[in-house]
């Protein structure tokens, strides 16, 4: 089972990283995938990848203190909206289209009611911290 672990975690690790220079690809919810999915398989993996710049850049900071930037949520909602809203338009079934627009407004509730905005990441060093 650790392998698959580890297996899936590269998958995500390469679509989050794809993500970052695909606009409409979220990066961080593929990152945080992998990196659940790397603590699950191996813990040197697992350090490594929190070693990488993708890791610093797009998880550090959610990661130490559960929250994001107004630019962070809405670069991650923003694509994913759209993505969804193509669909609404696309599909004919009504209940289908009810179903996208409560995955889209329980998406916005999610980020805006359950995840802290900060004006500015702050992420506070082990070091600074006593550890």
């Amino acid at each position: 089972m650790k392998y698959v672990y580890i297996a899936l975690a590269f998958v995500f690790l390469v679509l989050g990283a794809i993500g970052i220079w695909l606009p409409v690809l979220p990066t961080t919810p593929f990152l945080l995938l992998a990196s659940f999915f790397f603590a699950k398989g191996s813990e040197k993996i697992d350090r490594w990848f929190k070693g990488t710049k993708i890791y610093t850049n797009h998880l550090e900071s959610f990661e130490k203190s559960r929250s994001m930037t107004i630019k962070t949520k809405l670069t991650i909602l923003i694509p994913v909206s759209l993505m969804l809203g193509f669909l609404i338009c696309k599909v004919d079934n009504i209940y289908m289209r009810g179903t996208l627009v409560i995955v889209i407004a329980i998406k916005y509730w999610y980020f805006f009611a359950r995840i802290k905005t900060v004006k500015t990441v702050v992420v506070q060093a082990d070091n600074e911290a006593g550890i």
